[in-house]
């Protein structure tokens, strides 16, 4: 015998929990919906101001966000997109207030439901600093994480504590921000592991137990747990099977809509997005290279960053064609290159391109890109545009 736990997932019943389809149940829906009922009229609920993060290092400092504004409506979806290490995660954890110590607000302003929660820092403020102002940062903060706005961390596979139940570790995170009972969050579990596709048998289990696509599922429903108004999910799908990754984005997609939460969609995969994000914002070494409506960015790329990253993705429904992939590596960000920061890697660079950063322009209706070159490649004269 060995010593094995009779209640550890099978391979088999694994497939058949990850498989099936999962329908939203939508009077759920509608009463987790009334749990974030707030006075909120306004027509943005998220707005990013010029924002600029820092982190100090050793060698300087790292200029990780430079500048980036974006805003985002209720129940609408954002995909933000670029390479690792292009500043995405770092956005997040500044909505989120989760930068580490190291790491600052350098300039711009977040607001949130028409109020300001984060501005300018003149230094790191260490989240264990007994200032005044740390005290009251860490009082909003508390206010605002789960509540109003959740997250589900890049490597949520492994993101779970080893040794307490699924369920606990979703429980404590309704207690922790909401005035109810033990027995009312544990039956608001059992609510959410029903919304989310996973046999209420199974929220006693521990995190081994589960296969990836129940994980994945198992970190959604806590980030759904207080009802929030916004979700940031970073790299949702990593370590998942192509499959498993169609059918984890169709539920979040049609779990967002049953609940009108606003999504922020982080991911490196430019292909994710298709079909999930109404907005789209192409990032690179902390600045956005395009940004706007993902149907005119699709159609009409006027970025060479954008047209490169589309390029690596196969087109099930296009030519075939050899896949390309973008030459050379992210800039360093304690000492960026002059002028614009993909012309090092760019096969349109010419001499302006080396000497002076490119504005954020509009080319079309809620549709902008940084690039000298930006019109051309809109029109088609330059490159292959969007195709």
């Amino acid at each position: 015998m060995g010593i094995i736990d009779e209640d550890i997932i099978t391979d088999e019943e694994a497939t058949v929990t990850e498989t099936q389809e999962i329908e939203i149940d939508m009077n759920l829906a509608k009463e987790f919906a009334k749990i974030k009922k707030d006075d909120f009229e306004g027509d943005k609920i998220l707005e990013l101001k010029d924002i600029q993060v820092r982190y100090e290092v050793h060698g300087g400092e790292v200029k990780a966000v430079e500048g980036i504004t974006f805003d985002l409506k209720e129940g609408e979806t954002m995909g933000l997109v670029g390479e690792s290490g292009c500043g995405k995660t770092t956005a997040a954890f500044t909505i989120n207030h989760l930068l580490p110590e190291n790491g600052y607000i350098a300039g711009g302003e977040i607001w949130y439901k028409g109020k300001k929660i984060a501005e300018e820092e003149s230094a790191p403020v260490g989240f264990l600093s007994r200032s005044k102002e740390a005290k009251a940062k860490r009082e909003m903060i508390n206010k605002l994480r789960w509540k109003e706005i959740s997250m589900v961390f890049q490597g949520a596979m492994n993101a779970m504590n080893p040794v307490h139940k699924v369920s606990e570790q979703i429980i404590e995170a309704i207690l922790q921000h909401e005035d109810i009972s033990y027995q009312e969050a544990r039956e608001r579990t059992e609510k959410l592991f029903k919304l989310v596709g996973i046999e209420k048998s199974r929220m006693d289990g521990f995190p081994h137990e589960f296969s990836g696509g129940m994980k994945q599922r198992a970190m959604i429903a806590m980030a759904l747990a207080c009802s929030p108004s916004l979700i940031i999910m970073d790299e949702p799908t990593t370590a998942l099977d192509v499959i498993m990754q169609d059918k984890i984005l169709a539920e979040v997609r049609d779990l967002q809509k049953a609940l009108n939460i606003a999504t922020i969609l982080i991911t490196h995969d430019i292909s994710v997005v298709a079909e999930t994000a109404e907005k789209i914002a192409v990032m690179y070494a902390g600045v956005f290279m395009e940004y706007g409506d993902i149907v005119s960015i699709f159609e009409n790329t006027s970025n060479p960053y954008t047209q490169g990253l589309k390029e690596g993705f196969p087109n099930i429904r296009g030519e075939k064609g050899t896949l390309k992939s973008i030459p050379g590596s992210p800039p360093d960000l304690v000492h960026p290159p002059r002028g614009c920061k993909f012309h090092p890697r760019c096969k349109y660079a010419k001499a302006e391109c080396m000497e002076s950063e490119p504005e954020m322009i509009l080319v079309d209706e809620n549709h902008w890109s940084r690039c000298h070159f930006a019109k051309d490649l809109y029109s088609g004269k330059l490159g292959q545009g969007g195709q």
